[in-house]
C-alpha cells in the first residue's frame, strides 16, 4: 500500500461519523471530477481517482471500516492480500482488480477510458473465508506474553485432487455460459453515463470452469475440513478484547483459491489483586492504622517478585505509591507502565478491653473526645446483633 495514501475520511471530504449514503454521495461527486475520461493525460488526477476509490471501497464495507478505524491503513493488510504499491498493490488490497471496479461504475465498452483495457472479468478461484477463534488467557500471560496452541476445524486443500476439485486423471473444462470469464455482464444507462454491472456466473459460481468428474473426497470443492493445530505467539501487553490476525490460516479457497485469515480473539481473566488501567496497574493496599501513623517497611508482591515498600510516617488514606516500570509492557514495545499502590487505612474493629483502654488513653492525651465506654450489658447486646 502506498505510504502517502492519506486519511480516507479526508480524501472523501466526510466526517468520521458519516453514514453509508453520505459516503456514497461524496464518492460520486469526486468520481465525476477525477475520472480519467474527464482528465486526459493528467496522472495526478488519475492517481487521486484511485485513492478515493480505495477509500470508498474501504469505508462502505462495515468490517473494513472497523479495521481501518482501529488500526489505520495497516489494519487492511491481509484483508485481501498484501500488495505494496502501484495499481497492483490496490488490487491486492481488495482481492480484485480495480479495473473491474472502475468498469462497474463508469462503463467498460468503447472509448478507451481508464480501466477499460481489461475486457472481461478475471476468472479464478475466490479467496477463502476468514475464520475466528477465542483464546482464554490468565492475567500474567497477557502481561508477559505466552505461546498458546489452538485447534480449529478449517477447510484445507484436498490432497487427493491437488485442490483442483477434479477426480485424479481428469481435469476441469471451460464454463460454456461465461466462456471462462467467471461472470456475466449487463450494460445499462445511469446518471453517471453508461454502466456495466457484473455478477458471478450462475453456472460455474464465478470460477470460470466446470468439473465434469468431481473428486470423490472433496466432491469437487478442492478442499475438505480438517482439524488444524497452530501455535500462537501472544505478545506481552495484550488486553482483554484484543485480536491477533494470522494471515493465511483461515479457510482455504475452493479449487486452489488462497486461504483467508484466522482472527484470534483474546479473553483475559481479571486478576484478584491488580486492576489494569491502560499500561498501568492499580492495587488497593489496606494498612492498619498504626502502620499508617508510625510508618512501616513491607515486603510487597509485584508481578515481577517481592520488593521493599517503605510506608512513611503519617501516611494518609488515598496516598498513592508509584512503582515505576512494574506495570504492563506496551504491546508495541514502547516501554512499560507503572504499578500504582493506593492506600486505604483500616479502622480497627473488634477491640478487646485492653486495646480499647489504650485507644482511650491515646485520645485523652491528644485531647480528642470519644464516646464513653459501653456497659457490659450494652456491649453484649451490640455483640448479639453483629
Amino acid at each position: 500500500m502506498p505510504t502517502d495514501i492519506g486519511d480516507f475520511y479526508e480524501l472523501l471530504g466526510i466526517s468520521r461519523s458519516a453514514n453509508e449514503d453520505e459516503i456514497k454521495r461524496a464518492y460520486r461527486k469526486l468520481a465525476r471530477e477525477l475520472h480519467p475520461d474527464a482528465n486526459p493525460d493528467n496522472a495526478e488526477a488519475e492517481e487521486r481517482f484511485k485513492l478515493v476509490t480505495v477509500a470508498y471501497e474501504t469505508l462502505r464495507d462495515p468490517e473494513r471500516r472497523r479495521r481501518y478505524d482501529m488500526f489505520g491503513p495497516e489494519g487492511l493488510r491481509g484483508s485481501g492480500g498484501g500488495g505494496a504499491g502501484g495499481a497492483g498493490g490496490f488490487e491486492d488490497l481488495f482481492g480484485a482488480g480495480l479495473g473491474d471496479l472502475f468498469n462497474s461504475f463508469f462503463g467498460g465498452g468503447g472509448g478507451g477510458g481508464f480501466g477499460q483495457g481489461r475486457g472481461r472479468g478475471q476468472a479464478g478461484p475466490p479467496r477463502g473465508a476468514d475464520m475466528e477463534v477465542t483464546v482464554d488467557l490468565d492475567f500474567r500471560s497477557a502481561v508477559f506474553g505466552v505461546s498458546k496452541e489452538i485447534r480449529v476445524r478449517v477447510p484445507v486443500p484436498c490432497t487427493t485432487c491437488g485442490a483442483t476439485g477434479a477426480r485424479p486423471g481428469t481435469s476441469a473444462t471451460t464454463c460454456e455460459t461465461c466462456g471462462g470469464a467467471g461472470e456475466v455482464r449487463q450494460v445499462r444507462q445511469s446518471i453517471l453515463g453508461q454502466m456495466v454491472t457484473a455478477r458471478p456466473c450462475p453456472r460455474c459460481g464465478g470460477l470460470g470452469q466446470e468439473i465434469p468428474t468431481p473428486c470423490l473426497d472433496c466432491r469437487g470443492e478442492g478442499r475438505r475440513t480438517e482439524e488444524k493445530a497452530y501455535t500462537v505467539d501472544v505478545p506481552a501487553g495484550v488486553d482483554d478484547g484484543n485480536t491477533l490476525q494470522l494471515g493465511g490460516r483461515g479457510a482455504a479457497g475452493p479449487r486452489g483459491g488462497r486461504a483467508g485469515d484466522l482472527f484470534v480473539h483474546l479473553r483475559v481473566k481479571p486478576d484478584d489483586r491488580f486492576l489494569r488501567q491502560g499500561n498501568d496497574l492499580v492495587h488497593v493496599l489496606h494498612l492498619p492504622m498504626a502502620q499508617a501513623a508510625l510508618g512501616a517497611h513491607l515486603r510487597y508482591e509485584t508481578l515481577d517478585g517481592t520488593e521493599d515498600l517503605v510506608i512513611p510516617r503519617a501516611t494518609q488514606p488515598g496516598k498513592v505509591f508509584r512503582l515505576r516500570g512494574r506495570g504492563v509492557p506496551d504491546v508495541n514495545g514502547r516501554g512499560r507502565g507503572d504499578l500504582l499502590v493506593q492506600v486505604v487505612v483500616d479502622t480497627p474493629t473488634d477491640l478487646n478491653k485492653e486495646q480499647e483502654e489504650l485507644l482511650r488513653t491515646y485520645a485523652a492525651a491528644r485531647g480528642e473526645q470519644v464516646a464513653p465506654a459501653e456497659s457490659g450489658f450494652l456491649a453484649k447486646v451490640r455483640s448479639a446483633f453483629k
